[in-house]
């Protein structure tokens, strides 16, 4: 993980500090990372088999996508618990849920339930209200301005984000008051293309 997501100050859940998370699917990655843990979010029909293949391979704490856009109502609700009964730490809505699904899944879970939040115009306290227990701000070139306007408005609210691709980009999100970043690691592709580069070089 980049440096500068170490000077955030992490949220507390179930007893574990979790200051960066890792955005990936890719079980390798998964398997090969020093991140606090996984927010593992894709943009498919949420499926039990993948949450579970990720949580019982990661030897960090995991936080699964369970829908809110596309896949909504019972059919969300049936996959936050499964992921909750497979050991997953926190479900990670889409934009479009409703509140009412939100409050609903309030009643069903003991897990967080993180709320993304793609625009400075979202009615925070009305998604607080329904029950979310922590926003995953992913506003683009806007996030550090909407992680900002939340914690002007909410002082102590735990804080998601996405911290870009640039360590000053990181540091200003946390500035901003953000309390963990996320982080798009290299693909695998990318990886292996270095270190293949690499024996190109010593052995020729």
């Amino acid at each position: 993980m980049p440096k500068e997501i170490y000077d955030a100050s992490g949220i507390n859940i179930f007893g574990k500090r979790i200051k960066s998370l890792i955005f990936t699917t890719d079980l390798a990655i998964v398997k090969n990372h020093n991140a606090d843990g996984v927010i593992a979010v894709y943009p498919f029909t949420p499926q039990i088999a993948i949450n579970q293949a990720i949580i019982e391979l990661s030897s960090a704490p995991v936080f699964v996508g369970v829908g809110g856009g596309i896949t909504t109502g019972q059919r969300s609700i049936d996959i936050a618990i499964n992921a909750e009964l497979t050991g997953a730490y926190g479900v990670v809505m889409n934009a479009p849920t409703s509140n009412a699904l939100i409050s609903e899944m309030k009643k069903r879970l003991d897990i967080p339930i993180i709320i993304t939040i793609v625009s400075e115009k979202e009615d925070f306290e009305s998604r607080i209200e329904a029950g979310a227990s922590i926003f995953n701000v992913s506003g683009g070139a806007n996030t550090a301005k909407i992680v900002r306007l939340i914690r002007e408005r909410h002082p102590n609210f735990p804080i998601i984000a996405t911290g870009g691709p640039k360590s000053e980009h990181i540091s200003a999100t946390i500035a901003a008051g953000a309390n963990t970043i996320t982080f798009t690691p290299p693909t695998t592709g990318e990886l292996f293309s270095e270190i293949m580069d690499n024996y190109r070089e010593k052995l020729f």
